[in-house]
Parts: C-alpha cells; sequence; structure tokens
C-alpha cells in the first residue's frame, strides 16, 4: 500500500442543513448539504465525521450500546461524493445492517442517515481530512487512472473521477464497479451522463454478481466479480497507471473471530482486488486503497 500524504488541515465543526436526501438506492442515501457562508476547503475523496451524540433520536441506544461496549460511541466517518467545484457538499451514506457472526454489534448512526433525516434537518459535521486523494502531480505520474470499487466505496472515487473532468486533466479513466444487482449500482445515471460528456476519457464497467435478469447485462455490465483476465483487459499498461481501490475489506470483528477458530479470515472485495492487482503487475507504490468493514 502506498500511503497517500498531505499537509496538516484544520479540521472545523459545520453547522450544516440537510438541503435534500436523495434516495440512491434501496439502502443507500446522498444527503445534499447546505453550509452557509462557510469556505470549503477539501481535496476530492475527504471525508468528515458525525457525532451520533447530536440526534435525540438515538440517545437511548447510543447509551446502551455504550454501556454494553464500556466504552463512548466514536463519530462515524461518511466519504463526500460531492467535488470541490461543486456548490454545495454531499456525503453519501450505505445503510448498515447487522448480520449475525459478521458483525457484532448492531449499526447506530448510519439507519437514521440513510432513512430519518429530511430536507431542513440541521446537524453538525467535522472534516475535512483522509489520504485517499490524488496528488497534486497527478498528471505527471499517469495518464490512467483506474477506480476499482465496491458497493459505497465508489462515493470517494466519484468525486475524485468529478473533479479531475471539470478540471480537464489529461487522464483516462476507467471506473470498474462491482455490485450484488443493478438496482444497487450508485450513481448510475450521473456515470452514464459523465461518460457519454467525456467519452474520449472514460469508460464505466459495471460488475454484478448476484443479478437475476439477463437483459441488463452487456459491454458495460459484466457478470460476475472482478478477475485477472477483467483487469488484464482494462489495464493495458499496469505499471504505469495508478489505482484507487475502495470497497468492503475485512472488518476487526471479522479477523478476531477468525483468529478464535485458528483460521484465516476470508478475504472481501478489498483483499481480493489487491490480490489481483498484484498479480497483475501493478506496483505496490502506484495503489492507493481505502476500506470499510
Amino acid at each position: 500500500m502506498a500511503e497517500a500524504t498531505e499537509p496538516r488541515r484544520k479540521i472545523k465543526e459545520l453547522e450544516v442543513m440537510v438541503a435534500d436526501a436523495v434516495r440512491e438506492t434501496p439502502d443507500t442515501t446522498t444527503l445534499v448539504l447546505f453550509t452557509g457562508n462557510d469556505k470549503l476547503e477539501y481535496a476530492p475523496g475527504h471525508f468528515c465525521t458525525v457525532d451520533p451524540h447530536q440526534f435525540d433520536a438515538l440517545e437511548r441506544w447510543t447509551a446502551y450500546l455504550e454501556d454494553l461496549k464500556g466504552r463512548r460511541e466514536a463519530p462515524r466517518a461518511y466519504s463526500l461524493s460531492s467535488s470541490p467545484h461543486e456548490r454545495y457538499i454531499a456525503i453519501t451514506v450505505k445503510e448498515e445492517r447487522y448480520q449475525p457472526g459478521a458483525t457484532k454489534y448492531p449499526p447506530l448512526l448510519s439507519p437514521l442517515l440513510v432513512r430519518g433525516l429530511h430536507a431542513g434537518r440541521r446537524m453538525v459535521v467535522t472534516g475535512f481530512t483522509g489520504p485517499y486523494t490524488p496528488p497534486e502531480d497527478l498528471e505527471s505520474r499517469t495518464d490512467h487512472l483506474v477506480h476499482l470499487v465496491a458497493g459505497s466505496g465508489s462515493v470517494p472515487n466519484f468525486s475524485i473521477l468529478k473533479q479531475s473532468l471539470h478540471l480537464g486533466q489529461r487522464l483516462r479513466h476507467t471506473f470498474i464497479y462491482s455490485n450484488k444487482t443493478h438496482a444497487d449500482i450508485c450513481f448510475r445515471a450521473e456515470l452514464e451522463a459523465l461518460e457519454r460528456k467525456h467519452s474520449d476519457k472514460l469508460r464505466v464497467v459495471h460488475l454484478l454478481t448476484r443479478e437475476t435478469d439477463d437483459s441488463v447485462f452487456g459491454p458495460q455490465v459484466r457478470k460476475g466479480r472482478v478477475t485477472l483476465e477483467l483487469l488484464r483487459e482494462l489495464i493495458p499498461a499496469p505499471d504505469t497507471c495508478l489505482v484507487y481501490a475502495c470497497g468492503p475489506g475485512i472488518g476487526p470483528h471479522e479477523r478476531q473471530a477468525a483468529k478464535e477458530k485458528g483460521v484465516e479470515p476470508q478475504p472481501r472485495f478489498l483483499e481480493t482486488a489487491l490480490r489481483l492487482l498484484s498479480e497483475l503487475g501493478v506496483p505496490s507504490q502506484r495503489i492507493r486503497r481505502e476500506s470499510y468493514g
């Protein structure tokens, strides 16, 4: 993993108002946030944090989980789906699910953000930061930026993609996006519009792992998971591209559960993607990664 570096940034709290709540998929919502006159300085790929303690509706649930865990509930981090050139900030949140054996505790904040906030609601966010950002000299490092993402891992990459196209950077983008079904694809219409507008710079390829409707498949929508053969097709020069890979990875609870059983945890999207990129011959220093789990 190549560590992205950035100068120290001043983190500040912002009181924002929900201007719109856009349902992207059945379990994912984009919150468009109005910030007033605050000057927003952030880079594409940055995230902000949201403290669950500010929501009265979560007070009892927060107190219960803190008693159960023996520690204070921490703020949750959400990547910005907006880009710095846009006149608003936005976070796109996927509702977490409680999965016995895979997650230790039921989710606290994401169900409220996805389903419980409406236009006019005020809240506080803290930001902006994070190492998953393109370098200032990006164009001197590569002419091909590969986005290898799954699920809500598309969020920071969508921000990076929009900003690059807006700036007119001399880069080709390949956006490889894995989901379970066609209905689970975030930003589907926006990605299609960007590909039409920038057909010389952007190629989008969707991978669907559990889709049963064969009519949705075609050259841009493939069946199955990411494979070495697919990466060979889409990354003809693995030694000169730059890859931003983001998606579900092995979480702490999964690692602990596997350790207790004396086995290795099962790889998830990110671990599989990194292994395939290595097999393809992409140098590790040309890969940026971000995971959730």
